[in-house]
């Protein structure tokens, strides 16, 4: 007999948040270790901005494959799987010596964490009731912006104390003991023997979508992608992807060339803009719910109004070329961070929202797909023109793409009820 565990939940979605946090600390390692490895392997801007694009383009292709793994496989396997390989691969980084190893290698991790939030995604859909999605998803995706706020402290630390080889050793080693955690631990509500009947109840009532389709149904993935639905969220994700991207692979290097910080000061304060995303994260799950109640909208146009504040935000990071001085350069960096991941966790969340549970991995992947495939493209615009027209032009950019990509979600994704029709 086993003993039960009160909010189990709750406890499930911290594993996920975990995972998320380590996926996202292999991910920005590069980022902050990329002023060094430009001197040590003579790379320039251009040569790096291969390297976050092979990790990109890898991420964009493997985001419908991974969700429908995901899928075939289930959450507790399929998650393990890509979990143990990202690590792999991040430690096998610390063996390249040129910025082609560094391309190869990073470009492997990127087709691995490619599951990492249609996965993500996927166990908030089986723990969770639709009322409490939103903040779920919140959480997890906090992950997202805490591995990257960690890994500037953490790859500067290793590098001084032995060598950029180390950082991507350790990295990879936290996320291999993770896989094996995943592994033993994650169980489906029906499968799980320490959930409570009460708390099992109350999950599984409270999974109705809010699309016609049922759970227990899954649209192959020609008709997902010919779905208003699809689209309404897909051609958002493209637009605001490449913001998240650029903060993630380029304010070290940023920080570096534009006001000369050097690794003490990056790691200083390269990851103020992480924390800020993490309170996107945590707030932009609870507006949703705080619209629902005091201004009477429905669940989608909740989300469609965090997604608005979001893009509103997002004019900050546009204001950077403004100014000389980098910790105001830092401060508007912040609120872009914040802005970008409450309207992230939004779309992200309307997956869950608009899809069935037996097809939301792959939904989410196909969305992920579009949004990969705008950041890969802007990581070969910045590398193409940052040295000949600056970066400030370009962040004036993203704080467009992200409102338009708030004009879109209102504009494509319709109501429940007519979504299918169109």
């Amino acid at each position: 007999m086993y003993k039960t565990i009160k909010n189990l939940r709750w406890y499930m979605i911290a594993l996920v948040t975990i995972g998320t946090i380590l996926g996202y600390l292999t991910r920005n390692s590069i980022a902050v270790a990329a002023p060094v490895l430009n001197e040590v392997m003579g790379m320039t801007t251009q040569q790096y901005s291969y390297v976050v694009a092979a990790y990109s383009a890898c991420y964009t292709v493997m985001q419908p494959v991974a969700g429908y793994v995901l899928d075939l496989l289930g959450t507790r396997v399929g998650y393990a799987v890509f979990a143990l390989l990202w690590s792999i691969f991040c430690i096998s980084t610390a063996f390249s010596g040129s910025w082609v190893g560094l391309a190869f290698t990073r470009g492997a991790v990127g087709a691995a964490e490619a599951a990492m939030i249609p996965a993500g995604l996927k166990a908030t859909s089986e723990w969770f009731p639709a009322k409490e999605r939103s903040i779920a998803v919140g959480w997890f995706n906090l992950g997202s912006s805490v591995g990257a706020m960690i890994a500037p402290p953490l790859v500067a630390g290793a590098i001084w104390l032995h060598s950029w080889q180390l950082a991507f050793v350790i990295c990879g080693l936290l996320s291999f003991i993770w896989g094996l955690f995943w592994f033993a631990l994650y169980r489906h509500p029906t499968n799980q023997k320490r959930l409570s009947e009460e708390e099992r109840k109350y999950i599984l009532s409270g999974q109705e979508v809010s699309h016609q389709t049922s759970n227990t149904t899954k649209l192959p993935a020609y008709k997902i992608i010919s779905t208003r639905r699809f689209w309404g969220i897909a051609i958002p994700r493209f637009l605001a992807e490449p913001a998240w991207g650029t903060f993630n692979a380029w304010i070290p290097l940023f920080m570096s060339t534009a006001y000369g910080f050097d690794l003490k000061q990056i790691a200083i304060f390269a990851w103020m803009p992480m924390l800020f995303a993490d309170f996107g994260c945590i707030l932009g799950g609870y507006m949703a719910p705080f619209f629902q109640k005091y201004f009477n909208v429905s669940l989608i146009n909740s989300r469609k109004l965090v997604v608005t504040v979001g893009g509103i935000l997002m004019i900050a990071p546009g204001l950077i070329g403004l100014f000389a001085n980098p910790y105001v350069a830092i401060f508007l960096f912040c609120i872009g961070g914040f802005a970008h991941q409450a309207l992230s966790g939004a779309l992200i969340t309307l997956s869950s929202d608009v899809f069935g549970r037996n097809e939301v991995a792959t939904a989410n992947g196909f969305t992920g797909m579009a949004a990969w495939l705008a950041s890969t493209i802007f990581a070969l615009i910045v590398g193409a023109l940052a040295e000949s027209v600056g970066f400030s032009p370009l962040f004036v950019i993203l704080s467009c793409l992200d409102l338009l990509a708030a004009l879109a979600v209102w504009t494509i994704l319709k109501a429940p009820s007519t979504t299918e029709q169109q």
